[in-house]
């Protein structure tokens, strides 16, 4: 299984959109300050995950989401996430 998960800085606000086949290692990494990009603004908690079954469907869903950021799309998903994983198949 792939995700594609959007994680928020609790200090800041910022959010990160990524994909990876274990969210959970995923999420303790950026908590960490394993990630250059995402260190200044740690820690961070997830408000939302998808889950594919190919990688490349992960990786086309985040380019999409990539490209929501900032929008009411992107906004409107995030506060909709009631914490479970939202079962994609096929895009």
């Amino acid at each position: 299984m792939w995700y594609i998960y959007i994680l928020e800085s609790i200090l800041t606000g910022k959010h990160y959109i990524g994909y990876t086949s274990d969210w959970r290692t995923r999420l303790d990494y950026h908590n960490r300050g394993a990630n250059r990009s995402t260190r200044p603004y740690k820690p961070y908690k997830v408000v939302y995950l998808e889950q594919f079954d190919t990688k490349r469907d992960a990786l086309v869903r985040e380019r999409q989401l990539k490209s929501y950021k900032g929008g009411e799309a992107f906004k409107q998903l995030i506060t909709s996430w009631s914490g479970g994983v939202v079962n994609r198949i096929r895009l």
